[in-house]
């Protein structure tokens, strides 16, 4: 997907981020049907997965 496909995306940083520069994601709500998902440190390049894969993956990681 583009970029321009993004420009609805409104992005959100994990609660778990902090200013110590941590490993964590930003992932994007307004994208019909899809999860983009990006670095929260370097917001390049975007992993754009479909809305059920991502509800899977986040029910297997809290399961964990």
């Amino acid at each position: 997907m583009s970029s321009p496909g993004l420009a609805p995306a409104a992005w959100r940083r994990s609660s778990y981020s902090n200013t110590n520069g941590g490993e964590c994601l930003e992932m994007a709500h307004g994208v019909t049907g899809l999860v983009p998902v990006r670095d929260s440190k370097v917001p390049g390049p975007v992993l754009v997965l479909p809305a059920s894969a991502w509800r899977a993956f986040v029910a297997e990681v809290w399961q964990v």
